[in-house]
């Protein structure tokens, strides 16, 4: 297995700052290069090189590798160093179980809570949605997709949810980044959005519930289809 060459995915600015900023910003910047499959899933990465690309010394790196080999996007090898973890679609169908329980909750839970606030950061986060998929902006795309998510986990106002959800959408996020890239998914995701904040401003928690539950179901077919 090759080691990835970074020399063309360099960042031009450097990381400067503290040993905690210069960690998060490593940690930050490889996990999203892992999520968008800029580090491909069964890789093998190089500490040296992905410091030189990042402008960061080994510390910095080896110890966002570690926190991210906990959060189970590498595996760090005796004698083979630092492995992109593959993907497992048993693993990620057994997410979408729990994800759809508990995001059936938090649509519940928001819909009996959230306030016009609420709704109005939701129809923010989603405005650009169009025109990121006329751009086929995967990434940004994907940033929309999980900020919407994470603005329906706060009008809950449950940190226990909001903190399991997140967990959860991490552990799927190389796999929502492939099915953003199916162009009928992209705008099936935005119509299921818009019909998300419509229902939550009517307080109908059974509609909004069927919704999501047709959400999630239709990541998951997206998946199977493109595996």
């Amino acid at each position: 297995m090759n080691v990835v060459n970074l020399a063309a995915r360099s960042n031009p600015r450097a990381v400067t700052g503290s040993g905690a900023a210069m960690r998060e910003q490593a940690y930050a910047e490889i996990k999203r290069r892992i999520i968008h499959c800029e580090f491909r899933p069964g890789e093998a990465l190089n500490e040296a090189q992905i410091g030189a690309a990042l402008g960061l010394g080994r510390t910095p790196v080896h110890q966002a590798l570690h926190r991210l080999e906990v959060e189970g996007l590498v595996s760090i090898l005796p004698r083979k160093g630092v492995l992109v973890s593959p993907l497992s679609l048993n693993d990620v169908l057994d997410t979408i179980e729990v994800r759809a329980t508990n995001e059936a909750l938090c649509v519940t839970l928001a819909a009996q809570r959230a306030q016009e606030p609420d709704f109005q950061a939701m129809r923010a986060i989603v405005a650009p949605t169009a025109e990121l998929i006329a751009k086929r902006d995967i990434p940004n795309l994907m940033t929309v997709d999980l900020k919407f998510h994470g603005a329906i986990s706060a009008a809950a106002r449950n940190r226990v949810l909001a903190d399991l959800l997140r967990g959860l959408h991490e552990k799927q996020a190389r796999f929502w980044f492939m099915s953003l890239s199916d162009p009928v998914h992209m705008h099936n995701v935005l119509d299921d959005h818009l019909s998300i904040i419509e229902a939550l401003e009517r307080r109908d928690e059974s509609l909004v519930r069927e919704i999501v539950h047709h959400h999630i179901d239709e990541f998951r077919k997206t998946i199977i289809r493109s595996i």
